[in-house]
């Protein structure tokens, strides 16, 4: 038996449609949605602090550190490419702007089914994103440890 986070595009529609109201509920369950959107737009605001911030620490103290040897000259520089990869893809997908009233078709659950869908191909963007993120992050992280563990002359 699917749960609730199995449930098609159709299946999502039909019951969102129907805990507000049926058809006439169709502006509530884009509302809805709306709301969904919001989350990622928030989410997707936070990937972008996370990357700013290593930015900024790189160009007060990633010389140095780079200075301090190979290993940690490479992993600060494969960090901040897909660090800045992540940050490109974050501006031009999710953030990229598309309006719920945008979304037209033949009938309330047309609409919203394609609401939903576009709300899962952003949703799987932002998670590519992230994990481009979380690569880079780390990869920085461990040409910090270098430098920390190789000294600071």
């Amino acid at each position: 038996m699917p749960t609730d986070i199995d449930l098609d595009v159709p299946a999502e529609a039909a019951r969102l449609l129907a805990a507000h109201g049926g058809d006439q509920g169709l502006t509530d369950a884009l509302d809805h949605v709306a709301r969904q959107f919001q989350v990622l737009q928030t989410r997707s605001q936070l990937l972008l602090t996370l990357g700013t911030i290593t930015l900024t620490i790189t160009g007060f103290s990633g010389p140095r550190m780079a200075a301090s040897g190979a290993f940690a000259r490479y992993c600060l520089s494969l960090g901040l490419v897909l660090v800045l990869s992540s940050l490109i893809m974050v501006l031009a997908g999710s953030l990229r702007v598309h309006w719920v009233t945008q979304f037209g078709g033949h009938d309330a659950t047309a609409v919203l089914e394609r609401a939903l869908r576009y709300r899962d191909r952003k949703t799987r963007f932002f998670t590519i994103e992230l994990t481009v993120l979380i690569a880079g992050l780390s990869a920085y992280v461990s040409g910090v440890v270098s430098y920390l563990l190789t000294g600071f002359d």
